[in-house]
């Protein structure tokens, strides 16, 4: 398979988007690599406090005078059902730069990513029409009706792990609610997005509603979340980030949802059906190379089976097929960037040195020339005290841990500073009785492996992050709650100073 892209397509140079309009902001250059080869594919122009102010300013007016908060529900729905049209009828494209930017197989962002992207915007359609207030009588002769409310200009931050999926779900909610954006891609991962985004304006999208701005964390990241008029802040990537957008969110008392890191705990138990279980073991920690928040990157295997269940899964991931992310047959692509590859590797000599057993991995995969390929890598752990088995690592990179009985499970298990999501493999009900309601994670997968239902809440425990996205906990974030209580017939009221 080839990339899906004209010539045409692919941008030389990537700008912000405001009021649906390129802009070349006023920041460095900064080069977009193609992981499966380490060429150049873009040159990305980065925005500025100037250019910040200018996007802003563009949601402001359109939060404030434009026509996306003041239409009604049903005409929004149409709206956003168009959206999902439009991204259906363009995945191949967005495909194809997504896999520029990132090196995922096509074949997942084809038959996955793409199409969760079409479906976020027809979920939350779907969601608002649904969505009602609450009226409260109570209280004799009056009546009290909350409703919500879209809270303003929403700052959207995209992690580059995967941007078109995850940046476009805050997009999607933003908008449904009545809310303008402005979104900040990756600088690694913009192409996808900043096409995504012209392609609402092509669909009927009104200027200033969704405007995108480029750059790195501390340049234009630091300088979107400070600003004095964003109302509201989504931010997925690292948990030292999130810490410092929260902050900065903080000193303007506006409210931050963040998804952060993960060290989740892929817990098999001796009663697991096993074949199931592996599987899901190495769906867990080698999907989209490991990139991924809610990988299962702590592998607890119970101890009567462990040496049998590591052994297999080593002959599995030996066998798992690199290469070119626009081949079919490719299971694993690249890891993003060459940065993010060399610390990937360090780890596999950070496990020797903590007295952990290398078990498969922990190279480059020279034969597939400049690209950034790191075998799939698994190692046996000293203890869940080492740094292989407590810091994310954000690849191809699994972490086994044996253990004996739920005890020594769930200490395990929640022994991290982190609690985004966790596993647990058995076919016996009272152990996964057992477990489950003591594991401190945001959420619990059993015998499932990478299911996100959009209903449900996603989000951590810990410095896996505050908030949660999903239908009603994206309506409690991006609305706010307002009464009006209304008296239903005259009558007196006191009369201070009348005697």
């Amino acid at each position: 398979m080839k990339l899906p892209l004209a010539d045409s397509d692919i941008r030389q140079t990537v700008t912000a988007l405001i009021d649906g309009v390129p802009v070349r902001g006023g920041g460095a250059e900064i080069p977009v690599f193609y992981p499966a080869t380490g060429g150049r594919v873009a040159t990305l122009v980065e925005d500025e406090a100037a250019d910040i102010d200018r996007a802003v300013a563009a949601a402001r007016r359109a939060f404030d005078r434009g026509p996306w908060p003041r239409l009604g529900v049903e005409e929004r729905q149409d709206r956003l059902c168009r959206f999902s049209e439009v991204i259906e009828a363009n995945i191949p494209l967005l495909a194809g730069l997504e896999c520029l930017d990132t090196g995922k197989p096509m074949r997942d962002l084809l038959t996955r990513y793409l199409k969760r992207t079409a479906r976020c915007f027809r979920f939350f359609a779907e969601y608002i029409g649904q969505s009602s207030g609450v009226v409260y009588d109570q209280v004799k002769g009056y009546r009290t009706v909350v409703a919500r409310e879209p809270i303003g200009v929403a700052a959207l931050l995209a992690p580059w792990n995967s941007p078109i999926s995850l940046g476009s779900m805050k997009v999607a909610a933003a908008l449904a609610f009545g809310n303008t954006c402005v979104l900040k891609p990756s600088e690694q991962t913009p192409s996808a997005l900043v096409r995504l985004v012209e392609l609402l304006h092509e669909a009927g999208l009104p200027e200033g509603a969704v405007n995108v701005v480029n750059g790195r964390g501390p340049v234009t990241g630091a300088a979107l979340v400070a600003h004095p008029d964003v109302d509201l802040v989504s931010f997925t990537g690292g948990t030292e980030t999130g810490r410092a957008i929260m902050a900065s969110a903080a000193r303007n008392l506006i409210p931050c949802m963040t998804e952060l890191g993960g060290k989740s705990a892929n817990i098999v138990f001796a009663s697991a059906d096993l074949d199931q279980a592996l599987d899901g073991a190495l769906l867990g920690i080698y999907t989209n190379a490991g990139q991924q928040c809610l990988a299962g990157s702590r592998i607890l295997v119970e101890r009567p089976v462990f040496d049998a269940f590591v052994a297999r899964f080593a002959e599995r991931a030996e066998r798992i097929r690199l290469g070119d992310p626009t081949d079919d047959a490719t299971e694993m692509g690249p890891v993003a960037s060459e940065q993010h590859m060399n610390r990937v590797l360090s780890y596999a000599e950070l496990a020797r040195n903590e007295g952990g057993r290398l078990v498969t991995g922990g190279v480059r995969d020279e034969s597939l020339g400049n690209g950034y390929f790191v075998r799939p890598t698994a190692v046996v752990a000293a203890s869940n005290e080492t740094r292989v088995a407590q810091e994310e690592i954000f690849g191809p990179f699994a972490t086994f841990l044996p253990f004996d009985g739920i005890e020594e499970a769930v200490a395990i298990a929640n022994g991290t500073d982190f609690g985004l999501m966790s596993y647990v493999w058995s076919d016996h009900l009272p152990t996964v009785n057992a477990v489950v309601p003591r594991l401190r994670s945001g959420g619990v997968m059993v015998n499932a492996s990478m299911m996100r239902d959009l209903r449900a809440p996603f989000g951590g425990f810990k410095e896996s992050g505050v908030g949660r996205e999903g239908g009603a906990a994206c309506e409690r974030f991006y609305t706010h709650e307002k009464f009006v209580s209304t008296r239903l017939a005259p009558g007196p009221l006191r009369q201070l100073g009348a005697a």
